[in-house]
């Protein structure tokens, strides 16, 4: 049974909800809140397991609690604003679900939380060619799109969502970075950082354990830089 925690300033918006979650029989709503203190505290005491959560309330926005409580439980933000999205996203939210919200669009983040409980089947698809990848299929939203490899510049990690990226967007989708590791070339892929993998071929330089590609500046970990500085001094003998 997953407990949760409506938070929002509208109470027709927590009538919505509470009637969502009494048709989900995982479901148990233990508090229904217009005071996003009362819900922090909670939460900060591990009474909940899932907070829906608006984002504009006024003692306390949905970006400023989630900052706060720094991945206690698990959050669906629920809003009429949509650029929130990425800052939720970043922050590791669950779902971002915009109002009005239908059932079967709550009903399908809730078994997102649900199946991250259990083992998940696979999100990701790989196309291969004389064993060499040459790209991939990931679930975002609200489709599944094909990224080719040579398109990549790195991937950061965000909890379950991971962010790759390439020269002309940035592509969110449920995964982790363990399973990007394995599947991705190794001999053009490297981790070098508990949230980075970076395509070797995209390194524009490197300089004081800062990798440059593009405009981004990636941090190379205490835990992986001896294995990539020798990696790469291996490729340059």
């Amino acid at each position: 049974m997953v407990r949760c925690i409506t938070v929002d300033d509208e109470p027709l918006a927590l009538d919505i909800l509470a009637d969502y979650v009494a048709k989900v029989p995982e479901l148990s709503l233990i508090a229904s809140t217009t005071n996003a203190i009362e819900a922090l505290t909670m939460v900060q005491n591990g009474e909940a397991d899932l907070v829906f959560l608006d984002v504009q309330m006024p003692e306390l926005t949905g970006i400023q609690f989630l900052k706060i409580i720094n991945g206690k439980c698990d959050v669906i933000l629920t809003t009429a604003y949509p650029q929130y999205a990425l800052d939720g996203y970043e922050l590791n939210v669950v779902d971002y679900l915009l109002k009005p919200i239908a059932f079967d669009r709550f009903y399908r983040s809730i078994q997102k939380v649900l199946n991250s409980k259990t083992p998940k089947t696979p999100l990701l698809t790989v196309t291969k060619q004389s064993d060499a990848v040459d790209f991939i299929f990931v679930k975002t939203e609200h489709k599944i799109q094909r990224v080719d490899i040579d398109d990549i510049l790195y991937i950061e990690g965000l909890k379950d969502y991971i962010s790759i990226y390439t020269a002309g967007e940035r592509i969110v989708t449920l995964q982790n970075m363990k399973k990007m590791e394995d599947i991705l070339p190794g001999n053009r892929f490297v981790r070098v950082h508990r949230s980075y993998i970076v395509a070797l071929d995209k390194i524009a330089s490197i300089e004081r354990g800062r990798i440059f590609i593009e405009d981004k500046v990636i941090p190379v970990g205490d835990t992986y830089r001896d294995a990539f500085y020798k990696y790469i001094g291996d490729k340059n003998g």
